[in-house]
């Protein structure tokens, strides 16, 4: 039986009945995905070696999984992410986990193995009980070939970023050629050329170039 954990709440489930955790996890569950996902989600996490943690918001990443010393399964998800978000987030650190079972240690994080063990795992949840219509199309376009991450498919990360709550962060190809912007560690960059998928930006306090992703979240700064 996964242990899943709230933000707050890190001890072990373990001493409580079946039926309790069952209780928990889908009060838990709902609260993150979709409703209609619950239950094949919690078949999903029908393991005593894994251990499901809900984090604060990392900048860096919207989930994790990683082996554990004890021989445990972790796999980390951010608290802030939208129901569908959460729910693809999910599923892909699950893919990893499974993916390990099946095929061991020495796969590629995100090779062949963990793409059939991603678009197996995640085809249930492709209908319109789960995801909105417009999602769809993109998804099953998305599942194909996954990716590392589904921020890479800007297509697909501007359609599910319209169901985050409201908030002051734009795409950087939204920001105007030469304006500045500001990351989440406070950096202004003045933004540049696209070469191919990704935007240069000159750092104002130093002057040095670097690449950005075409979706990545920046501030604008007022000019």
């Amino acid at each position: 039986m996964v242990n899943f954990c709230y933000l707050k709440l890190q001890k072990s489930l373990n001493f409580l009945p079946k039926s309790l955790i069952f209780a928990f996890m889908h009060n838990t569950l709902q609260e993150y995905i979709p409703y209609q996902a619950i239950p094949d989600v919690i078949e999903l996490l029908r393991h005593d070696n894994l251990v499901v943690k809900i984090k604060n918001e990392r900048k860096t990443r919207h989930g994790d999984y990683r082996k554990l010393p004890n021989n445990k399964h972790q796999i980390t998800i951010n608290s802030n992410l939208n129901h569908y978000r959460f729910l693809v987030t999910l599923i892909h650190e699950i893919a990893h986990f499974e993916a390990f079972n099946s095929y061991g240690r020495y796969i590629k994080p995100h090779g062949k193995e963990w793409k059939h063990t991603f678009q197996i795992l995640m085809l249930p949840f492709l209908n319109p009980r789960v995801f909105p219509n417009e999602l769809l199309p993109l998804l099953a376009r998305h599942f194909k070939n996954p990716k590392a991450s589904s921020d890479t498919d800007v297509k697909l990360a501007l359609a599910l970023k319209q169901f985050d709550p409201p908030n002051d962060k734009t795409y950087i190809f939204e920001v105007p050629l030469g304006g500045e912007f500001k990351l989440y560690n406070g950096r202004v960059f003045r933004k540049g050329v696209k070469r191919r998928t990704r935007y240069e930006g000159v750092e104002v306090a130093s002057g040095k170039l670097y690449l950005f992703n075409q979706n990545a979240e920046v501030e604008l700064v007022d000019g």
